[in-house]
């Protein structure tokens, strides 16, 4: 297993690049998280096209090019200490054969997203670096906890995050040790088969979602086992499953954790014996604490869930 690379802890006047690579976002949704990143010590730098617009079929934050330039200008400039995404959306699968990292190789830094920007995280843990899989610039419609982005200015710092809550009833029990792996469901299965793809064998995979209709759900998972995903894994976590399947039939399911998400999930896999967590806090929901993808984290499940990294 190639061993994964730590971006260098941020000093306060660090300068933290904000750029957005997928979906358009307008100025008055970033206001609140770039002044967070002010009050917290840092200095936000605004990629050049982080509010432009570009609608072809779907409202860009800019054309491909646009993007691209930014998000390689973020990775590479010497001055810029860690990157963190506006929003997800759609759009980062246009840039990933384009990313540069000749000056990002000497000088790692954390990249901050997650939803779409998986393809982006996929991308740095072939290439041997971690990221953080946490909360974007722009805070969602549901909100965010101060713990969530909190969580993630204690990474930045040098600080390792250690979780422990109530097991799920859907759990299995068990303790295991590995690479962490994943992020968004629908990226991790838009990106199987592809030289872009996770690799998955020995390592703990996570997933979260939203929006998705129970077949599609079901889909990616017959996917992932198609491919022989379950058998290479040594363990799943699952994190928030929100506004899935109809909201008109089901909406007694329309929660940050979808039960009926996690019962379809529970039955795909009830043949592996791997240890499982569902109803880990990150994911498109409000408490979405962040986790380190690339890490080497310990997991166990009994009555408590511990996790460490």
């Amino acid at each position: 297993m190639k061993k994964i690379i730590f971006p260098e802890s941020l000093k306060k006047g660090d300068k933290i690049a904000v750029i957005s690579p997928a979906g358009a976002v307008e100025a008055s949704q970033l206001e609140e998280g770039i002044a967070m990143i002010k009050n917290k010590g840092y200095e936000p730098v605004l990629g050049e096209h982080v509010y432009t617009k570009f609608s072809n079929g779907y409202n860009y934050a800019g054309t491909e090019q646009e993007r691209i330039k930014d998000l390689n200008w973020a990775l590479n400039d010497s001055e810029i200490s860690a990157v963190w995404a506006s929003r997800g959306g759609y759009g980062c699968q246009h840039l990933i054969k384009h990313i540069e990292l000749s000056d990002f190789k000497d000088r790692p830094k954390w990249y901050i997203g997650y939803s779409d920007n998986t393809v982006v995280q996929s991308y740095l843990l072939k290439k041997g670096f971690a990221s953080v899989h946490g909360q974007t610039v722009k805070t969602s419609s549901f909100g965010v906890t101060d713990e969530s982005y909190d969580l993630i200015f204690d990474i930045l710092e040098g600080k390792k995050p250690e979780y422990s809550f109530a097991s799920h009833q859907l759990n299995r029990a068990g303790t295991v040790e590995g690479q962490l792996t994943g992020g968004n469901l629908a990226l991790i299965y838009a990106l199987l088969g592809t030289e872009y793809s996770f690799k998955f064998k020995n390592r703990i995979l996570f997933i979260e979602d939203i929006g998705e209709s129970f077949y599609a759900l079901d889909r990616m998972i017959m996917s992932l086992e198609l491919a022989g995903v379950f058998h290479k894994i040594s363990g799943l976590i699952v994190g928030g499953m929100t506004n899935m399947g109809d909201e008109k039939e089901n909406n007694q399911y329309n929660e940050s954790f979808d039960e009926f998400a996690y019962q379809l999930i529970s039955e795909r896999i009830l043949k592996y014996d791997f240890p499982v967590i569902f109803g880990f806090p990150n994911g498109h929901i409000k408490d979405n604490r962040p986790l380190i993808i690339g890490s080497h984290i310990k997991i166990k499940i009994d009555d408590m869930v511990e996790i460490e990294f």
